[in-house]
Order: C-alpha cells, then structure tokens, then sequence
C-alpha cells in the first residue's frame, strides 16, 4: 500500500478543489480504499466529491486519477471497490469529453493519457467485472483511438462467453468515429459480427455499429434484430449473466430500440406488434413497454398497437400474467376513447373472479373512467366505501413506465355527472379520514366535481377548523352560490384572520379561495398585489385581477408591463387572460398568445400552460385568427407535440387537440376535420 500511496501527502491537496470545495478530505478517501472495514464508503465518496453530477473536471481529479487507477489494478482491494473506482474513471472521461473545455481543469488530458496507458493492461485482469468497467473507461480515450481499439479487439479474441464481449463491441464502436487506420477494418469487423455471430453478440453489434456509423442507417441492422428477435430464443438475446425475466423484458425494450429511427418509428412498431403475441411472458412485457412509448410519441401508432395490446385482456389470448394485464389496461386508458372498442373487456376486469389481481382491477376502473364508461361508476362505489380504496392520494408525476397507484383524483375527477352516486360513500370517508392526505385527495376530488359536491357542504364546512381548511374552502368555492349561502361571511373571515399553522401557502390560497365564494377580493389584494413587482408570483396575482373584470381596469397598465416579461409560460397566459377579461381586447394578446404556443408547434414538449393558452385563444374566438396555423399545425403532426415516455403523453396530447378543435370552431365559425388525436376519435 505504501508504493500505491507515494507522493501523496506531497500534493497540496487543500489547494485544490472538488465538488464540495477544498480537496483536502481527499487524501483520507484515497488511503481508506485500503482498509477492508471502509473502502466501500471511501469508493462512494470519491465518486461524489471528485465527480458529483458530471459537467466539469475538477482540479482534484488529475491529481486523484493515477491512486484511483492504483487501487482498481490491485487484486487485494474488494473487487465490487474496484467495479466502482473503474466506473468512476470511465465517469470522468466521459465528463472531460462532452463538458465545455473551460469547465475541465488544464491538467486533466495529461493524467488521462497516462491513465488510458495504466488501463490497457487490465483488460486482461482476471476479473470479469474489472475487464467490463476497464472497457467502458477505454471508450472514451478518443485521442488514441487506434491503439485502444487494436487492444479491445485483440482482447475479443480470447475473451470467454460473458458480460465483457458486448462492452468490448461497445467500445470499439464508440472510438470508430476518432479512428484513421483501425476504421474500416473495425468497420468490417462489427459488419460481420451483425451478420454471422450468436444472437447477444449481433444485438451488441448492432448497437456499436450505430455508434460508430452516427446518423447514418446500414442496411444490415434492421435485418439482424429482426432475424434474432424473430428467429431464436429470448435467453439467447443477453449476454450469458444476464437471465431471468426482467433481464429478458428490458433486453427486448433495447433491442426493439435497436430497429433504426425511420421517421415514422413504423419498423419498431411493427415489430412491437408482432412481439405483443410472443409465447414468453417477458417479452410479452417488453412489448407492453415498448408500445407505450411508441403510443406515446406517434399517433399513428394507435390502429396499429392498440388492438394487439387490447387482445392481452380477452380471451382466447389473454395474457395469464397479471403484471402484463394490469399493463395492457393501462395503456388502454392512457390512450383515451380510441380504447372504446376493447371497453368491455375493461369492464370484465372489474370482477374479482375475472380478474384476481386488486391492481389490474384499479387499472381497469381508471381506464373505464378515462374513456367515460359509467361501468367504473359501481366498482368505485364499493372502493369509497371499503377499507382498501386501491388509488393513490396524491398524483405522481413522473417520466417512465413504473406502474406507480393512480390516484383517486385522476380516476375519479371526471364523473361528476355521477355524484349522486359516489357522494354518499365519499361523505362517509371524508368524515371518518384520519390524515391530511386523504382529506386534501377527498377535497380536491370535491372541487373537480363543482356544483355537483353541494351535498358535501356539511362535511367541507367542518374541515374549515381543521390544517385541511384550504382545501375544503377550495372545494366550498367550486360549488359556489349553494357553499355561499351556508357560510357566515363572519366566519370565513374568522379563518383568513387565523389560517392553519405549518403552511405558508395557506394565507394566500384561503384568500383567493374566500373572494371566489364571496366576490369579496380585498383580502387577496392586500396579500398578492404586491407581489406584482416581484419577480416570482405574478401570475397568481394576474389570475386574482382578470376575476375583477372591468374593476381591475386601474390595474391594466401594470399588467401591459408584464407582457414582454416571458415568452413562453404561465405568465404571458395570466396577464393576456387578465386583459383580455379586463378590457375585452384581444389585438394587445393575441400576438402574445400565438407568440407563447408557436415554438411548440415545431419542437413539441407541449406542457399545461400552452393547452390553457389554447383555451383562452378559443374564447377569445374571432379575433384570435392569427392562431389558426399554430392550431391547425397542432392537429395536423403525427409525432406528438406534448412530452413523450410517460403515462400522461396520450391524455396531455388529446387535451390539446380538443382544445385546438374548439379553438379552430369559435375562430372559423364552423367545423373542422377532426384530425388525428391520441384517442383517434376523441370527440
């Protein structure tokens, strides 16, 4: 250890820095690699202080490199210690090699060349592990690309069956583009590797042949990983360590990944479609996967996949794995009313005997509910009224396809054409809850319905008293003239005067919420008008002045101030939607409005404030026409223009387009083609 450590206290490490600062807690990091009891944590503290979150290399790092590299190269240190320091080589590289050069420390090219010199022989280390992290370190040495990949691939020719093989393929992929006198032959070699070797070995090829070969298609590819995916066994796809079904599940999502970026994703679809049927479950699920997020970026995948993921939940072909059940309901009731054909083996779902599994059964009531099928209405009854309510209380928002709980309000919040029937189990609840969170979901679900919840009055106003008060007043709003008249004024202003402790929302909230009930707006004014001249918060307090109306015209001119702060979001929404309530014209915001949505149009990433830009372009009708193009674009694309690869992507993107329909009505004065949609028949 005392050869491995040389030099060390030699360097001014205080003088340096990483992450968290100065360098000198570095020194005690690199000696604890060491000592058995502690090298774990000292490996993870390196890893968070000498890189962190990537982006830049800090002046430790070239300092930190070559002790690293020492105590990955020693046989005595915990081989998962060594996985990890090698992975934190490979980390920095990367990092050095896609930061701006004025975030990478002047010193660092020198240690990593001498660095990718220490590495080179570990690709023969006994380890199996160590030679996979040292190969994915080596495919960022771009600056000796040709000597690195003549060692990756003399290594593949005597390296056994395993993880390393593919990493090994990765690599040379990666260097290929820095290559001059390995290129073509590399080239050929990963060629030949697509067409002739074992199916894990092909798909691996695959990958590295995109990689090396970047924006250009070779006609081999496509072909191979339909030969493998179509023509051998799933445990055959993944390298020899790789097994079970999860393996197999997400090696199928990657491989499908594998089938090119033709412009319209039709080749992954197809071959999605085809995999839906496969006779292994765990393809099967990384079907389901993949065709979620097909469904969610291409409208034009709807008549193709949704009827292959629809026949997972009827006989004769239902899918005998419940996981890959629940999954197929979901994406039914992601992808809206264009699932009404299929509704009815949603509704089979809702029976136990049918359907044993409790979360498939939650996913087929929140699918039923989605496409307006009263069916749900039952099943939720019974669920408001037991003691396992089967949704979440609070909504996740998340990128991804983990199947987290829908919550009560995303099932429920569009059914209030059934109150009458949900209400009397939902009192029942709401008066027994015994935590905020089920309050607030009870509450919130309330307020979605409006008017409908007025028999609710009794159980909202005595959460007035409780740290669940903002939200019962936001529910006692919504229902409106009945809640206002069986309030005392006097007690309404009791709660603005002592809202709940712990909340620093809760004033603010409480008083937009009492001028809402009340028509009273002086105490919200007193609170949010001078955030006006902040430079957050602004549109709350734009939002309060457009409910004025013509009242807030002394207010106008602070407002036009506003216009000009934001292009895009909420704020350019708030001020236009507040002039436009004020004054009643739209040739000051109109401009504003298309300005704030156009961009999206052509990039996508559509979020909420444009589809309520959308909105009030429609009420604005008319006058709004300089929208029409924006509007018909919208309609017109098939790449979704909202956000892909989550669960709200299809609902998000028929929101939208509904809005733009009806916003192309009141423009136009008539009628327009429907257009595609994420439903492909929403109304």
């Amino acid at each position: 250890m005392s050869d491995a450590l040389a030099g060390l206290d030699a360097i001014h490490w205080a003088a340096l820095e990483h992450a968290y600062g100065a360098a000198g807690d570095v020194p005690g990091m690199l000696r604890n690699l060491y000592r058995p009891e502690k090298a774990a944590e000292a490996a993870e503290e390196l890893f968070s202080h000498v890189h962190h979150q990537g982006g830049c290399i800090e002046s430790s790092a070239p300092a930190a490199l070559p002790y690293v590299l020492e105590a990955a190269a020693d046989p005595a240190v915990d081989p998962v210690v060594r996985r990890e320091l090698l992975e934190l080589v490979g980390a920095l590289a990367y990092s050095a090699n896609t930061a701006a050069p004025r975030f990478v420390t002047p010193t660092w090219p020198a240690a990593w060349d001498q660095a990718v010199t220490d590495l080179l022989p570990l690709l023969d280390d006994p380890a199996a592990a160590t030679r996979e992290a040292v190969a994915d370190a080596l495919a960022e040495a771009h600056h000796r690309a040709d000597e690195v990949i003549a060692a990756l691939r003399a290594r593949w020719t005597v390296e056994p069956e395993g993880e390393a093989r593919p990493r090994l393929i990765a690599a040379v992929g990666s260097l290929v583009p820095s290559a001059e006198a390995q290129r073509d032959g590399s080239l050929d070699w990963l060629r030949q590797l697509v067409r002739d070797a074992e199916p894990a070995t092909r798909l691996a090829a695959v990958k590295a042949l995109r990689r090396a070969l970047p924006g250009q298609d070779d006609d081999g590819c496509a072909q191979a990983v339909t030969e493998v995916l179509f023509g051998s066994e799933p445990a055959t796809w993944a390298p020899s360590r790789s097994t079970g079904g999860a393996a197999v599940k997400s090696t199928t999502i990657w491989a499908i990944g594998l089938l090119g970026d033709d412009p319209a994703d039709a080749v992954r679809a197809e071959a999605t479609r085809r995999l839906l049927a496969h006779t292994d479950p765990s393809v099967r699920a990384g079907a389901l996967q993949a065709a979620a997020g097909l469904l969610s970026r291409r409208r034009s995948a709807v008549p193709l996949l949704l009827p292959a993921v629809a026949r997972l939940l009827s006989h004769p072909d239902r899918d005998p794995d419940p996981d890959n059940r629940l999954f197929a309901a979901r994406v039914l009731g992601m992808c809206g009313h264009a699932a009404r054909p299929w509704a009815d083996s949603l509704a089979a779902m809702l029976s136990d005997d049918a359907e044993p599994s409790a979360p498939a059964r939650s996913h087929a009531v929140w699918a039923l509910s989605r496409l307006g099928d009263a069916r749900c209405v039952p099943a939720l009854v019974r669920r408001l009224s037991g003691e396992r309510l089967g949704f979440a209380y609070n909504p996740v928002h998340a990128d991804g396809w983990w199947t987290y709980d829908l919550s009560l309000t995303e099932t429920a919040g569009g059914l209030g054409a059934h109150a009458g029937l949900l209400l009397p189990p939902l009192r029942a609840r709401l008066a027994a809850a015994s935590t905020l969170d089920e309050r607030r979901a009870l509450c919130q679900l309330l307020r979605s319905w409006g008017a409908a919840s007025a028999p609710a009055i009794p159980e909202l106003t005595t959460l007035l008293d409780t740290d669940s008060a903002v939200w019962a007043l936001d529910a006692l709003a919504a229902i409106g003239p009945a809640a206002a008249q069986a309030l005392p004024r006097r007690r309404l202003r009791a709660l603005l005067d002592a809202p709940p402790e712990g909340q620093s929302f809760a004033p603010s909230a409480l008083a937009l919420a009492y001028g809402r009930l009340t028509g009273d707006r002086e105490p919200a004014l007193a609170l949010l008008l001078p955030q006006l001249g902040e430079p957050y918060g602004q549109d709350n307090t734009a939002t309060l002045l457009g409910e004025l109306g013509p009242a807030g015209a002394p207010y106008v001119e602070r407002l036009r101030a506003l216009l000009p702060v934001h292009e895009e979001g909420w704020l350019p929404l708030r001020v236009s939607e507040a002039l436009w309530k004020i004054t009643g014209r739209a040739d000051e915001i109109v401009p504003v409005l298309v300005r704030a949505i156009a961009p999206f149009a052509e990039r996508g990433g559509a979020y909420r404030a444009v589809t309520e830009t959308v909105k009030l372009l429609a009420e604005i009708g008319p006058p709004a026409a300089p929208a029409e193009p924006v509007l018909t674009a919208f309609l017109d694309a098939d790449e979704r223009p909202v956000g892909h690869g989550t669960w709200r992507s299809v609902p998000e993107d028929d929101e939208l387009c509904d809005a733009a329909r009806t916003a192309l009505r009141a423009i136009t004065g008539s009628g327009r083609r429907q257009g595609l949609s994420g439903g492909q028949g929403n109304p």
